[in-house]
Order: structure tokens, then sequence, then C-alpha cells
């Protein structure tokens, strides 16, 4: 059977479960091309203990989008031992507890983008029928909205549906690619928040920001909440969006 995908409803019932019992354990985290969102980047780098700087520098690798011309930041694989994840062990994934979102969405796939009408998140799921996963045979049921909920998905596609903001306003009011500083201030707030911190709370960026002073205070020993102080300082500072 060829991979499928079959559009589903937040009510919409599927079959599927992982366990170290099934014979394709550890499958999905090999030879596949995992892209990671700045929340999970903060995620994998307060797991491991490293700044962000260093995870990014050890664990992944970057290309600029050809759509988007941003850079996005993928895991790092090694061919020397086919490819895998350099999470993964024997007994499945080092990290489980901080995986990326699109590791805790499968077999689902979530497409969002935002209405240029109305300026809300349409969201759609579809789940991925690949023929290595044996999980989709197994008796466990559950709906979307169940999986959604099961997985700690919420506030995951929240901090991605802020991010995909940025990308939207590159696509609709900066389609030339970033120039260098662009590329540096978007690198800075978006992956390197360790350093991003630094700048503004040791370098004096916070004095060029237009920003409520209880977000700023909120962002000092909060990693989700400077990251919004991120993004909001890139709409700003690179697309001369207003509060």
């Amino acid at each position: 059977m060829e991979n499928e995908i079959t559009a589903m409803a937040l009510d919409d019932i599927f079959r599927f479960e992982c366990s170290s019992k099934i014979s394709c354990f550890n499958e999905c985290c090999r030879d596949l091309s995992q892209f990671l969102t700045p929340y999970d980047i903060v995620r994998l780098k307060n797991n491991i203990g490293l700044s962000s700087d260093v995870f990014i520098e050890k664990y992944t690798t970057q290309h600029m989008g050809p759509e988007t011309g941003l850079p996005i930041v993928v895991i790092r694989q090694d061919p020397a031992n086919g490819f895998q994840c350099p999470f993964l062990s024997n007994e499945g994934c080092m990290v489980y507890q901080d995986r990326p979102g699109s590791c805790r969405t499968y077999p689902l796939a979530r497409l969002a983008y935002r209405s240029r009408e109305t300026g809300q998140i349409n969201e759609q799921y579809v789940m991925l029928q690949e023929d290595h996963c044996k999980g989709r045979y197994q008796k466990k049921t559950q709906t979307v909205r169940q999986w959604i909920k099961e997985q700690g998905l919420d506030t995951y596609n929240q901090m991605n549906d802020l991010f995909m903001e940025i990308i939207s306003l590159k696509n609709q009011f900066h389609p030339a690619p970033l120039d260098v500083k662009e590329r540096h201030m978007f690198q800075l707030a978006c992956y390197d928040l360790d350093n991003f911190r630094k700048q503004v709370f040791n370098n004096n960026l916070a004095e060029t920001m237009d920003v409520d002073p209880a977000c700023l205070e909120a962002a000092e020993n909060d990693d989700v909440e400077l990251m919004k102080l991120g993004f909001q300082w890139i709409k700003q500072a690179v697309f001369n969006e207003k509060q």
C-alpha cells in the first residue's frame, strides 16, 4: 500500500497506538527531515540543559526556506547511524516529555493558516497513513480532539501560530530576502533565545522596544514570555507593525 493522507475533523475517530511492543517502534525516528519551530527549540534545549546557541550548533542544521526566505532549522542526523534522530535510543525517545510538536501530533499533521479577511487561525488535521507504521492497526481508538489533549498540543499550537504570524507578515509585506541585519534579528529573537535575553536585559535592547513593562518583566525569567516578546520585536523592528 502506498502512503496515504486522509483529512480529519476534530471529532473523527481513528485507530492508533505506539509502544515498544510494536514491530515498527522507532522507525518513524529515522531518515526524516525534522523541522523545528522556535518553541520546539526552547523545549528541547531546556530538556537537555544547553543554551540555545550551543543546542543549535550541536544538534541542528539550517537553510533558507525557498518560499518564505526565512531561516529554517532542521535536526541534524548522522548518516553513520542510519540518519536516526540524535535523541533516539533503543528504548525510545530520550526527550519524550519535550519532543517536537510534529512528533506529538503524529500520525496526524496539522495544517494552519490565518484568514486575511478575519484574522482568525483556521486549522485542518490530516492522518498520515505510512507504510512503515503499524500503529494504525492497533486496537486503541480516539478522536482527533482527544489526541490533541492527550499529546499536550495546545501550547505548541498556540506558540506555532504566533510564529506563523511572522511568516505571514514576511510573505505579505517583505517579499524580498531579508538583509544581513534583518536575518540576524530574526535568528536572534526566534531561535537564539538565550542571547536575545542578554541583548534585552544586559545590552539595553529593551530601551528600543515599544512594549508593556509587565510583559518585559515577565520575559526576564520565562522563556515562553521571552519568545512572545521576541516575536513582537521582530514584527515592530523588521516589519514595522505597530502595537
